[in-house]
């Protein structure tokens, strides 16, 4: 028996497929862009993921190629995914790819190889190189100014408090919303080494930043809110509130991710015509990141979470960390030259 076009999709895309709702107030075409855009964004679908040809896509969904085609088309326009002649099209991967373990340890042994030629110029036994190496002060970490920006100054604050730990206690992290910036005089801007920001902010912080480096930094749902949607009880009523539309599919499909084990989720965006009743017939309510208002409405025997997210730890150590490295490292090249001149 043949194999229907959903169960092809790989987990992530197959989420989003389920979340699109025909029905929904917001059109298909939105739902779809803003569902791959967040996917990307939080890491759900990789970098250098291959995503389904337009005609598969728009066979599982049930929606026209033209829809699709148009999708990729605004995706690839913002830099979220780039098409490859005869192999389709593919996640964008805008970090640059840090060195290897091999690689940065080949470096370490031509380093060390020059250091002992220049100490036997010197004079110098091994003994008395590796005395010198040992009793070495170790090297100044150059400082960074790194600036997180997102779209709520509130989370973005958080997301740069998570990042600190992974840090030098030297660099200075500060946060900023693209609200806040956009129209700002360049001199009112932060000054900043670097500019970290989720996926699909880079072009925004690219035109906010030209020529400053602009690193992705990829957000999974933070531990409080897996934990909080794991306890909701499976006869609860749930209903979801997305701030933008666009991020509605991802709400629902990350809904479904960490709870499997609820009925039907009732997600909607927040200018939804029946709001006032889902919030009135809802035991839990789950909110998007900018619908806190909304909290305001509930009684006192109804329950609220927020979806927020969180940097992943896994890619803030194997592609965010080296990527900082390399813009710590040319600053520091940059320092060097300009006190030999």
């Amino acid at each position: 028996m043949m194999q229907s076009e959903t169960d092809e999709l790989n987990p992530a895309l197959a989420r989003i497929a389920a979340a699109i709702e025909p029905q929904s107030s917001v059109p298909v075409s939105v739902q779809l862009r803003g569902a791959l855009e967040y996917g990307i964004a939080t890491g759900d679908i990789p970098a250098n993921t291959r995503l389904p040809s337009v005609r598969r896509l728009a066979a599982s969904l049930k929606l026209s190629p033209v829809t699709v085609s148009g999708v990729y088309a605004a995706l690839q326009e913002r830099g979220h995914v780039k098409g490859r002649v005869g192999s389709g099209t593919f996640v964008a991967d805008r970090a640059p790819p840090p060195a290897s373990q091999t690689q940065k340890l080949a470096g370490f042994e031509r380093q060390i190889a020059d250091l002992i030629q220049v100490g036997r110029e010197l004079g110098l036994s091994r003994q008395d190189i590796a005395f010198r190496v040992s009793m070495a002060a170790p090297a100044t970490v150059v400082p960074l100014r790194i600036l997180v920006l997102g779209t709520f100054l509130e989370a973005t604050k958080a997301y740069a408090a998570d990042l600190l730990p992974y840090l030098p206690d030297t660099d200075n992290v500060s946060a900023a919303s693209i609200a806040d910036l956009d129209g700002a005089p360049d001199a009112d801007l932060p000054d900043a080494d670097l500019i970290v920001c989720p996926h699909t902010l880079t072009p925004e912080a690219a035109r906010l930043f030209p020529g400053k480096p602009v690193l992705a930094m990829t957000l999974i749902p933070n531990e409080q809110t897996r934990i909080a949607l794991a306890g909701i009880g499976p006869g609860a009523r749930v209903g979801a509130v997305s701030y933008f539309d666009d991020f509605l599919p991802t709400l629902k499909s990350g809904i479904d991710r960490f709870a499997p084990h609820l009925g039907r989720v009732t997600a909607v965006p927040r200018n939804f015509a029946g709001l006032a009743t889902l919030l009135e017939q809802a035991d839990v309510l789950i909110y998007a990141t900018g619908a806190e208002y909304l909290r305001d409405k509930l009684r006192p025997d109804q329950t609220s979470i927020e979806y927020r997210h969180t940097p992943d730890s896994h890619a803030v150590r194997s592609k965010l960390l080296p990527a900082i490295d390399g813009v710590r490292a040319a600053k520091r090249a940059k320092e060097s030259q300009d006190e030999n001149h």
